[in-house]
């Protein structure tokens, strides 16, 4: 199925198993160049893949291993929304944060990805 005939929903959850496998080059390929990524502060907003990869490159580097397992999905027209458990494994243990992402998918690329979480959860369970 080519981007031209997935549904939005296909398309964004098949980024999100590029993601789980830190596959950035074909995750990549499923966002548009002018990407707005946005996460809770401090995190904050990034734009286009260069600007979403240099943040989740730097986040991920020390997890072992993901899964995003998505609990719940809702499509309306071109936007998704998936509520999701997403678990990282690092080297002496597992973190789980939940989260409730926003994809706007124009033209079969992601143009927006908002996820909303308690950043201090995550942050608080991370390595600095």
């Amino acid at each position: 199925m080519t981007a031209e005939t997935s549904s939005s929903l296909e398309i964004v959850r098949g980024f999100m198993k590029d993601m789980e496998g830190l596959d950035y080059a074909r995750a990549v390929q499923r966002v548009a160049a002018d990407l707005e990524y946005v996460n809770p502060p401090p995190i904050g907003t990034a734009h286009g893949p260069d600007g979403m990869r240099a943040v989740l490159e730097p986040f991920f580097a020390p997890t072992l291993e993901n899964e995003f397992v998505i609990l719940r999905d809702a499509m309306a027209g071109e936007t998704v929304f998936l509520e999701r458990l997403d678990r990282h494994r690092l080297a002496d243990r597992w973190v789980e944060l939940p989260v409730t992402g926003v994809f706007r998918v124009e033209r079969g690329l992601i143009t927006y990805w908002r996820d909303y979480f308690d950043a201090a959860t995550i942050l608080s369970q991370w390595p600095s």
